[in-house]
């Protein structure tokens, strides 16, 4: 288990710190300047450290260790990260059986946590942040070596191994990470994320967003690996407008509505060129044509926030969908939106 800190507390030099800048001050008019290179031998043995090599891509970071950003002591990003990492699929999910030595309660600054081992459904608002070096290379709750460059997270009592999907209020993005690790261990705080996950969240600058956690069940597990085994028919377009008459004495019986799949990383949908290009929501399959004609009409008073709402047929299913949306980001804040009551898990889904 890593140690609980708070990444948030040292914004200012301590007394320490002080004096050594103070001591490099007074020695500056006899000392000559040392080399700034990476790895550049001095007559103490010492290593002159280069700054932190920024990706460009990459939000300009205070280098770990520098005193600067918000980092506890020598935490912060990596000298050197990977190229490419805005590209880092999310994690792989699977059912796998949980740690017993991972799920016992502990303690923790005087209180007990108690990890979740059944499969209730599990959603949490609150403070997302990340950490990086400092525990990079390191061994997680789980056993496994903390990679900041994953898509990981710790978790107080979310269940060792499992996945969650974790969308930044903030902005609107969404990625699933596997949960490997124990904390964060602050009142206000639910969640830190590995390095990879805040920048695909967009808060690595920023330390932190609010962010919504929810638990993915074995159920939302089989259900995203049997979407990306399945077949991508091209399907046909039954013409549906939002206008379009319900029939009289319809019943809404939508046979996936409640066991809908999760959202999940963008998944790639063959549609027709009568649909525009950009991202939708599904929100439901149906067997029969008139069920899905009725779950459209339900949904009709959302329409403003979901788009315009269209039935396409692909072999035997007739989906639902919403959109299209400029973005990814901007199709799962309207998933976000939709109310709990409907029963309806949208996918987000690109044409």
């Amino acid at each position: 288990m890593r140690a609980p800190v708070d990444t948030f507390a040292m914004r200012g030099l301590n007394v320490a710190t002080l004096l050594a800048v103070l001591l490099t001050l007074a020695a500056c008019g006899t000392t000559p300047h040392k080399p700034a290179s990476n790895n550049v031998p001095l007559p103490s043995g010492g290593k002159v450290k280069s700054p932190v090599r920024q990706d460009p891509t990459l939000p300009a970071l205070p280098a770990a260790g520098s005193g600067r950003g918000g980092y506890y002591k020598d935490d912060g990003p990596g000298d050197n990260p990977p190229a490419n990492l805005r590209d880092v699929p999310d994690a792989e999910v699977r059912n796998e059986p949980y740690s017993t030595r991972s799920n016992r309660p502990y303690v923790v600054f005087g209180k007990t946590y108690t990890p979740i081992t059944d499969n209730e459904p599990f959603k949490q608002k609150g403070t997302g942040t990340w950490y990086g070096k400092k525990f990079h290379g390191q061994r997680t709750s789980s056993g496994e070596i903390y990679d900041m460059y994953k898509m990981t997270a710790a978790h107080p009592t979310l269940p060792i191994p499992s996945y969650a999907r974790v969308t930044s209020i903030d902005s609107g993005e969404q990625v699933i990470v596997r949960i490997n690790d124990r904390g964060p261990f602050h009142a206000t705080r639910v969640i830190d994320v590995s390095y990879t996950a805040a920048l695909k969240l967009g808060f690595l600058g920023k330390g932190s967003h609010q962010v919504v956690v929810e638990r993915l069940l074995p159920a939302d597990i089989d259900a995203i690996l049997a979407a990306r085994a399945a077949p991508k028919p091209v399907p046909s377009v039954v013409a549906i407008s939002i206008d379009t008459p319900v029939e009289t004495g319809a019943v809404v019986q939508p046979e996936v509505s409640t066991q809908m799949l999760p959202v999940d990383a963008t998944v790639a949908m063959p549609a027709p060129a009568t649909l525009a290009s950009g991202f939708y929501l599904q929100l439901g399959a149906y067997s029969r044509a008139d069920n899905a004609e009725s779950g459209r009409s339900r949904l009709a008073p959302y329409a403003a926030a979901l788009g315009t709402l269209g039935v396409v047929q692909a072999g035997n299913l007739f989906r639902l969908y919403g959109g299209p949306f400029s973005s990814r980001a901007e199709a799962a804040r309207a998933a976000a939106n939709l109310p709990e009551s409907t029963g309806i898990k949208p996918i987000v889904i690109q044409r």
